[in-house]
């Protein structure tokens, strides 16, 4: 039976929705935004953070303390827990932004989730809260174990905790029953923990969020260039004179790239962004640590050209711009004589592409698309940096083959100011997988841990995401443990996925705030409070840091430096050393000895990892250190030792007749599943959440008005559909046939059937779907 909580975002029929965010009183609007992005907007909205926090004093310094390279040597700085972007290396002391600001007071928070509140509430009672409510309790104080007989959440021990987890674990038939989350919060020393304790325990069972935002990335790039990041770092953006931005809301998602976006404008770089919506970001911005432009007023270009294709046309696109790289024979020659394999039949696949249908699959003009190409050709120095709006679709893999195949053409790769540059989401999801959180890891991996670890790791690939929640519902996963994140609300087919959790015998959840993943729960369940990167982290004696890797393969050390809002908290690190050894009690891994001092965690590391030799020395010597990037040199570690092109059909990406493409985001005021209020300044939208962004004719089309209560239904590859009801529907520049709605509301629309054949992930920006007026109850 749903609970209350579970329906939020999907609605009743005849009713309008009510989103999971705070759902406060007041009229709902939208009107386009004409200001700069970040500015005097940010700056306010910071102002009005710090001051509802409550921290006059330590909010501010804390944020200054964020992303400060200089000072983690000496136990100083902090990595914001935030996005993946860089740090500034040249001593910005101002390297923060508004969402960072939020992120790291939101948990600063005076409020505490104590055993008091807990003995007051039901876990019904607070399913019925919506998910603004539930964080907004404040942080978690000490563990807890739900008591079914009370329907209520009840302390435990740290001690009789772990021993409910490693008595459940040694319980199971088979490792393989157990499956192991993590989001990309986890440092990389709490990440190597982790996956050596499953590993050890017997199983690769290790899904975690890269599997539902930038797994597509990892394996093409991995199949293209032999490495599973991109080859640019902030130096090469400083040095690009194109940089062509592909699915990408920096404003919201990566706001410090903002300033690297102002300074390519100031120096006449080119900046593309090719995106169904016209963000904010691609107009103009005023940097806040820009003090005279903040004092003038003066905002800076952040774009020259802003390209819409239809959602999932971006393959089609590429294409049309390597069509004209080789119409135009602006191919370097020598390059892809040297470096490249599977040339000819590349070139033979785009010149047999007929222009008609590459407009027709993009939805972009053919002089749009050959302006763009000419960019490209005139380009010295052309970076392509993408983000999730083209890895959640079903031709994600191919479409990154495409960005490499158009960078191949004219040798982009291995110079200066030139290469391609993912954006990862969440601060260290490119570290978990760098430091082993990998269901189908390689046997080069494995055996050189194995070496260092001195344990037999399982070669058995593992479960991914989608595989964990399938085998969760069907039985044939009994334990869940997520370290960080808020997997129930995060992963695709929300109802499906409730269920999988319910379905369970036992769920922990490591956190420091209260969210739905702790209301959607195994029949036995734990919560298990963790420390903030932002605060103090003390064992052994001394101060501890640990290392997060930045999205541009930056590894550096990060300490804490605020008091923890209680004593009776511990370290992720620390919690999964309590987990291990409960679970492992003959182990031979010294998981006590991990557990007070990190220096040693990094030297097993310095042994296990490639790049991560003298690791203790690099980080703690200097401001950290960047680990190689073959391809960066040249030298490719594929199987034919080159870089390789790839020859895909062109997909069909146009939506049956009468129905639509939808692709779901986040809004600005709004962190993965952490809302913060229902609105969305960047796109003018107040106190709502439960809206859908659609073309205008696409309205006129179905008989809609501006606000007009629809339906949504989507159509599964099962033949199942799902639907939402109660929406609102606003019209917006938008791609006919392409619409945009929030996640994680709209997640319930993307079945677990809808993942894509060459990535796993969930295609929740590609979903085909049907709009109608709302029906009556």
């Amino acid at each position: 039976m749903a609970r209350d909580g579970d329906r939020l975002g999907q609605g009743a029929p005849g009713e309008p929705a009510k989103g999971r965010g705070p759902n406060s009183s007041g009229e709902y609007s939208q009107a386009d935004y004409h200001h700069p992005s970040a500015g005097w907007g940010a700056a306010v909205s910071v102002g009005k953070i710090i001051a509802k926090a409550q921290e006059p004093l330590a909010a501010p310094r804390a944020v200054l303390q964020m992303n400060q390279l200089r000072l983690n040597s000496k136990g100083g700085g902090f990595d914001c827990p935030g996005c993946a972007w860089p740090d500034d290396r040249k001593g910005l002391h101002l390297d923060f932004c508004e969402n960072g600001v939020k992120h790291v007071t939101w948990e600063m928070t005076r409020k505490r989730t104590d055993a008091a509140f807990f003995a007051t509430h039901t876990v019904a009672e607070l399913n019925k809260w919506n998910d603004h409510d539930l964080e907004n309790q404040g942080r978690l104080t000490e563990p807890m174990s739900y008591n079914p007989a009370t329907d209520k959440y009840e302390p435990i021990s740290w001690a009789d905790a772990y021993k409910m987890v490693g008595d459940a674990l040694r319980a199971l038939p088979s490792p393989h029953e157990a499956s192991f989350y993590t989001s990309g919060r986890l440092s990389n020393e709490g990440t190597f923990l982790y996956q050596l304790w499953v590993r050890e325990y017997g199983t690769n069972n290790l899904p975690d969020c890269s599997n539902m935002c930038h797994e597509a990335s990892g394996r093409a790039l991995q199949a293209a260039i032999g490495t599973g990041k991109g080859t640019c770092d902030l130096e090469d953006w400083e040095n690009s004179d194109l940089l062509i931005l592909m699915a990408v809301n920096a404003a919201s998602n990566a706001p410090r790239m903002l300033t690297s976006l102002a300074l390519a404008a100031d120096r006449g770089a080119d900046i593309v962004h090719v995106n169904p919506l016209i963000e904010v970001a691609s107009q103009r911005t005023i940097v806040p640590h820009d003090f005279k432009a903040m004092g003038t007023f003066h905002a800076t270009k952040t774009g020259t050209m802003n390209i819409q294709p239809r959602i999932a046309g971006d393959l089609a696109l590429l294409r049309g711009v390597a069509k004209v790289v080789l119409e135009q024979g602006a191919v370097d020659e020598h390059f892809i004589a040297e470096h490249t394999d599977q040339y000819e039949a590349y070139r033979k696949t785009v010149e047999d592409s007929d222009w008609a249908e590459l407009v027709h699959q993009s939805g972009v003009p053919e002089e749009q698309i050959r302006e763009l190409g000419a960019k490209y050709v005139a380009s010295k120095r052309t970076i392509i940096a993408w983000c999730l709006g083209l890895t959640q679709q079903e031709h994600s893999v191919d479409t990154m083959r495409e960005i490499i195949n158009l960078l191949l053409l004219r040798g982009m790769i291995g110079h200066l100011g030139a290469g391609p540059s993912p954006i990862r989401g969440h601060s260290n999801v490119q570290g978990n997988r760098t430091c082993g959180v990998n269901h189908h890891p390689t046997e080069a991996w494995l055996a050189k841990h194995d070496a260092a670890t001195g344990i037999v790791s399982p070669r058995e690939r593992g479960l991914g995401t989608v595989d964990t929640i399938e085998a969760m519902r069907d039985g044939r996963v009994k334990v869940f443990i997520s370290v960080g994140g808020n997997f129930a609300l995060a992963a695709p087919d929300t109802e499906q996925t409730f269920a999988a959790l319910r379905n369970t015998e036992l769920t922990v959840q490591v956190s420091t705030k209260l969210n739905r993943s702790h209301l959607v729960h195994g029949k036995k369940a734990l919560i298990l409070p963790c420390l903030a990167r932002s605060e103090k982290d003390f064992r052994g004696g001394k101060e501890q840091g640990v290392t997060i890797e930045d999205s541009m393969s930056y590894v550096h050390l990060s300490y804490g430096k605020r008091k923890p809002p209680t004593e009776h908290l511990e370290s992720e690190n620390a919690i999964l050393c309590g987990m291990a050894r409960a679970t492992l009690p003959g182990s031979a891994t010294p998981w006590e000895a991990y557990a007070e001092d990190y220096d040693k965690i990094r030297d097993t590391m310095s042994h296990a990892l490639d790049g991560f030799e003298d690791f203790n020395k690099r980080v703690h010597d200097g401001i950290g250190f960047r680990l190689a990037q073959p391809a960066r040199e040249r030298v490719w570690l594929t199987a034919s030792g080159k870089a390789e092109f790839h020859s895909s059909p062109l997909p069909d990406v146009v939506p049956p007749e009468g129905r639509l493409m939808l692709s779901t985001v986040r809004s600005h005021d709004q962190w993965n599943t952490t809302i913060y209020s229902d609105n969305d300044r960047y796109r003018g939208v107040k106190n709502i959440r439960t809206v859908l962004f659609m073309n205008r004719e696409d309205m006129t089309e179905h008989g809609l008005s501006e606000w007009d209560l629809i339906d949504i239904t989507s159509h599964a590859r099962d033949g199942e559909t799902r639907s939402v009801y109660g929406y609102r529907v606003i019209g917006y520049d938008t791609p006919r046939g392409s619409v945009t709605g929030y996640m994680p509301e709209l997640n319930v629309l993307c079945a677990l059937t809808d993942n894509s054949s060459q990535s796993e992930q969930p295609l929740t920006k590609h979903l085909i779907v049907e709009v109608t007026p709302a029906a009556t109850a």
